[in-house]
């Protein structure tokens, strides 16, 4: 039983730092969930301290990932129409794009938002478009190193464990 413990908690690490790119999935949260699922193996002693203290960090950057982009945005003098297409334009670049579409597709989304709610200024829609753009990156690049931490960590915990598990 702790082997499909420890797969499953290392699956849910991995899906965790591809979370940090997609908006649909709580990337630190995840692989959080992964450090806990460890946590419940035989072999891995429990420490409610680190887990209490994971937990509050991908809390932490649960909120921060909804005010970074916003005030990437607002900064720039954008709006909620640039945020929104920017999450939009993520999605549908990475369906249509692959992984060049993570890059490309908020940048026109925000565009295409901003142009949307005030189109007779593009270049403002360009300056918001930039700044939303510049939050999603500032937000996306927290997630990611958070979630690669918790990884990180996971592996640590394996390793000190070995002889335990196996």
């Amino acid at each position: 039983m702790d082997i499909a413990l420890i797969i499953i908690g290392f699956l849910l690490c991995l899906i965790g730092i591809i979370g940090s790119f997609l908006p649909v999935l709580p990337g630190p949260f995840t692989a959080w969930i992964g450090l806990l699922i460890l946590h419940f193996t035989d072999a891995i002693p429990q420490n409610w301290t680190f887990l209490g203290i994971t937990l509050a960090i991908s809390i932490l950057v649960w909120v921060l990932d909804y005010i970074v982009p916003a005030l990437g945005t607002k900064k720039f003098g954008g709006t909620k129409y640039g945020m929104i297409g920017s999450s939009i334009g993520l999605i549908t670049g990475l369906i249509f794009m692959g992984p060049f579409g993570i890059i490309i597709g908020p940048f026109a989304g925000a565009f295409i938002g901003e142009i949307i709610r005030n189109s007779s200024d593009s270049s403002q829609a360009l300056k918001a478009a930039f700044g939303s753009f510049i939050g999603f990156l500032a937000g996306t690049f927290i997630k990611f190193i958070v979630s690669v931490g918790f990884t990180i960590l996971y592996v640590r915990e394996v390793i000190e464990h070995w002889g335990t598990l196996f």
